[in-house]
């Protein structure tokens, strides 16, 4: 299937890792150029040039770095038209650990983030009158679960989505967000987990994953790819967990 975004400019933030850079791999596949966003310059040059896309070495929890990511690949590929907000950021483990520090570095790290940004490149959707915004959630926000913090923050991400993609549905922009589960990669938090514990892991997989295993990052990325696809024209507002049936919510 052709997604119909050969040449249209695509940012991804915290694409250098994980599920960030597996979605600029995929997008990058289907024709898209795509400027890569992290922290780290090193990472960012070497992904950029395997995809053979734009990088831009910024923190985007900072104000001048989610400036600088959008102004410099404007400057250098064109209007955004594909923003794909894969940073965030935890704070905390449970309420034991928990508090207003830990909320707010959490929501500063997921919503504030997103919401920079996606303020940032929205004008330039709207004028043209196209554009996909895709925000990278958790099951641990379409339902409860995991770190408090965390857990609320991507609740909120995900009604930010709700409440702007009803806002501009008539102006050719569509606004989603992906809710992965629980995905394996290495250097990532569960692969972290399986090395420590390999025992306890392998039990949580047998409760807690229907499918018997992780999810990866490919599959996450793919449906990423779709969602920002000419294909997807009538889907906006929507929140899509891909995570094997491992959350129990049933809307």
């Amino acid at each position: 299937m052709d997604f119909g975004i050969e040449g249209k400019v695509a940012l991804v933030t915290g694409a250098t890792k994980g599920i960030g850079l597996g979605i600029a791999l995929a997008l990058a596949r289907e024709g898209a150029r795509v400027s890569v966003v992290a922290r780290t310059e090193a990472d960012v040059k070497r992904v950029a040039d395997e995809i053979d896309g734009f990088g831009v070495a910024a923190d985007v929890l900072t104000e001048d770095g989610c400036k600088r990511s959008v102004e410099e690949t404007e400057a250098k590929l064109g209007p955004i038209e594909i923003l794909v907000n894969n940073f965030g950021a935890r704070a905390g483990s449970s309420w034991s650990d928990t508090g207003h520090k830990e909320f707010e570095r959490a929501f500063e790290g997921n919503v504030v983030v997103s919401a920079r940004m996606t303020k940032r490149v929205l004008p330039g959707m709207l004028k043209n009158g196209w554009g996909r915004i895709v925000v990278i959630t958790s099951v641990w926000g379409r339902e409860a679960g995991g770190a408090p913090a965390y857990n609320a923050a991507k609740a909120a991400e995900i009604s930010m989505v709700k409440s702007l993609a009803r806002e501009v549905a008539s102006k050719g922009v569509t606004v989603n967000a992906v809710a992965p589960g629980s995905i394996l990669w290495e250097g990532g938090g569960w692969h972290r987990r399986q090395q420590a514990d390999p025992q306890g892991i392998a039990e949580f997989v047998r409760n807690e994953m229907p499918m018997g295993r992780f999810g990866t990052v490919d599959e996450v990325a793919n449906v990423v790819a779709f969602v920002c696809s000419t294909q997807a024209s009538l889907l906006t507002g929507a929140c899509i967990n891909v995570d094997g049936g491992q959350s129990r919510s049933n809307i």
